[in-house]
């Protein structure tokens, strides 16, 4: 497995996160996205069936114990920190028939063209090169395959501010994805959807205790009268595509 000196800090700064117990500060905010979470399960739960799916940048597998509940063909995992991969060894072992673990470079995977049905990540293109992943993608996937992911967006300034504020609690060559990211999906992936997340419900996550709540729900709502116009979009914290193959 070849790496860059980026693949090598990415790699380094994922083994740190998962050896330590204690996780991130920024989790606590992520409620804010709740509803972008059950969009994306909502999406798998509906096309995984019987079909081959690679969870990209699996980390300890969390996504992997919802999709197994799917009934996909075979899950297949990969990451590039060893200490993830491991401990989603541990996690999945009684299931090798179904899930296939391994250590990988994203950007450069040892699969055959056409393999999978399904390709899908949280937050994970963000931290790659974005022309050499989504080519990946492309050269892996069956001829009008899928594209799912969750990223995180780089246009809000305030959010941004925090980012530049925080630099320990990321990564140093992460990315959130910005319109020329965009240019580049679509130069190889016709986009089916993009929906975007977490401009009210981040701002107001104080008041609500969980995404049951009425005020998260109006939140919900609110933020996404107001996507549709193109100016609100900026202020948005992440977004869901969907994309097929060309």
């Amino acid at each position: 497995m070849s790496l860059t000196n980026k693949n090598i800090r990415e790699k380094e700064f994922h083994n740190k996160l998962q050896s330590n117990s204690k996780g991130r500060f920024e989790n606590v905010f992520y409620k804010a996205l709740s509803n972008a979470w059950s969009d994306f399960y909502n999406y798998l739960g509906s096309h995984a069936k019987n079909c081959e799916v690679l969870d990209y940048g699996c980390g300890i597998g969390p996504v992997i114990e919802r999709v197994i509940q799917f009934n996909p063909k075979r899950i297949t995992g990969i990451d590039i920190s060893e200490v993830s991969i491991s401990k989603a060894k541990e996690k999945f072992k009684d299931l090798n028939s179904k899930v296939e673990l391994s250590v990988d470079n994203c950007e450069e995977t040892k699969f055959n063209d056409n393999k999978f049905d399904l390709v899908y990540g949280l937050g994970i293109l963000h931290h790659l090169q974005t022309s050499k992943c989504v080519k990946e993608i492309s050269r892996i996937l069956k001829p009008e395959g899928t594209l799912l992911f969750i990223e995180p967006l780089g246009t809000n300034p305030f959010i941004n501010l925090y980012r530049t504020l925080t630099p320990n609690s990321r990564s140093k060559d992460e990315h959130p994805l910005v319109s020329k990211d965009f240019e580049i999906i679509k130069s190889r992936f016709n986009i089916v959807k993009l929906k975007y997340y977490g401009f009210l419900t981040l701002i107001f996550f104080p008041f609500y205790r969980s995404s049951n709540s009425i005020i998260f729900n109006f939140l919900v709502k609110f933020d996404q009268f107001l996507f549709k116009m193109k100016l609100f979009r900026f202020f948005a914290w992440s977004t869901l595509i969907i994309a097929k193959k060309n």
